[in-house]
This record gives C-alpha cells, sequence and structure tokens, in this order.
C-alpha cells in the first residue's frame, strides 16, 4: 500500500493554464454535490483539514492542488449536477473543467465519487459516458459504505453495473470507501502508486 507521509497545499485555479506545471502525475477527484469528496480526500491523505469539508454542497469553485510526498498530485475539482448555483456558474464550471480533463498532459486518473447509498443517477451515467467519448481514463470510488449494510451497498452497485453495461463493453476500476471507517484508503492509494510509474515510464 502506498504511504502518504506528506501533503501539502499548491494553490487553486479557474484555468488550465493556472495549474500547477505538469512534470507529476496527478490523479483528481470529482463528483455530484454533497457526494463526500472533501471528507474522502480528508481521510486519503490523513489530513482533517486538508480539503474544507461543508454542510453546504458544491462548496469547491476552483481546481484545488496538493502535492503528496513531494512527488505527486492530489486535485479535487470542482462537482457537477451543482446544488446551488446559476445557470451561468454551472455553464462556466463545466467549461474550465472540461478543459482541464481534456488538457491536462499527467492526469493519470479520474476518481469519479458515488453515493454508495443511491443506485445509478442520469447526471453520474452521462458524465462518465462523456469521459469515455474523450478517452479520459477513470476510475469509480462509491463512498458512504458504512451508511448501508454490506447487502444493500452490494445492490446498489450492482444496479450500477447493470445500467454501465448498456453502454460499456467492460466496467471501470471500482473502490468502495468510507471516510469514517479509512475503509477503500490502501486500495486506493496502491492503486495510485502503481499507476504513478506509468507516469514514469512516458517521460
Amino acid at each position: 500500500m502506498g504511504k502518504i507521509l506528506s501533503a501539502e497545499y499548491v494553490g487553486s485555479s479557474t484555468g488550465l493554464n493556472r495549474c500547477p506545471k505538469p512534470d507529476k502525475p496527478e490523479f483528481a477527484f470529482i463528483g455530484r454535490s454533497n457526494v463526500g469528496k472533501s471528507s474522502l480526500i480528508n481521510m486519503l491523505t490523513g489530513r482533517n483539514k486538508l480539503a474544507r469539508t461543508s454542510v453546504q454542497p458544491g462548496k469547491t469553485r476552483t481546481i484545488n492542488h496538493f502535492i503528496i510526498n513531494d512527488s505527486w498530485f492530489m486535485a479535487d475539482l470542482p462537482g457537477y449536477g451543482y446544488a446551488k448555483v446559476s445557470k451561468t456558474e454551472r455553464e462556466k464550471f463545466s467549461k474550465f473543467i472540461g478543459e482541464y480533463l481534456r488538457g491536462r498532459d499527467n492526469l493519470m486518473c479520474l476518481f469519479v465519487l458515488l453515493d454508495s447509498r443511491h443506485g445509478p443517477m442520469v447526471v453520474d451515467m452521462e458524465f462518465m459516458e462523456k469521459l469515455g467519448r474523450s478517452g479520459i481514463p477513470f476510475a469509480r470510488v462509491f463512498t458512504k459504505c458504512d451508511k448501508l449494510s454490506v447487502d444493500a451497498v452490494s445492490r446498489n452497485i450492482e444496479l450500477h453495473d447493470r445500467e454501465m453495461l448498456k453502454v460499456w463493453e467492460s466496467l471501470p476500476q471500482t473502490f468502495l470507501t468510507s471516510a469514517k471507517t479509512g475503509t477503500g484508503r490502501g486500495e486506493i492509494l496502491g492503486f495510485i502508486e502503481e499507476t504513478s510509474t506509468l507516469f514514469q515510464q512516458s517521460v
């Protein structure tokens, strides 16, 4: 399992050209409002306040970069399915997130967060379909798995799988997590450690 020895905030940006120099592998996190993104990032890094959690969904309005172990970037992206923002704001977010995802050459994987308490939602399925069409590598991360029984979580994930397989030939890498219990931490960090080596081979 990968270990996080240091995690430092680098900066926030609202455009691809303002992001840190793409000289290290990068892993980004995105999801609908209130999916538990900040809590998951804090759990993964072992820093309770690295990413700001809020009772008000949709609080992340910029791409927030952190450097981990001085060797890879973690990017906290604004959510989609924005809860309480204007149409103009939604379009602005959508545009710069799209530019980032298509143009960030060092992006190794986008972790798409899905709430394990719910079955498949159109907004999530459409977003992942866009990623597939654009050739953007991504993995599914089911959050809040401690909130339901193991059987209930399994049923909801099976519903997601069935829905995806209507369009996809195979399923993406999938992780089950809980920010409260730490479930999935080792698996995600191990995946990041392993995938980071591919960046080293490509430069």
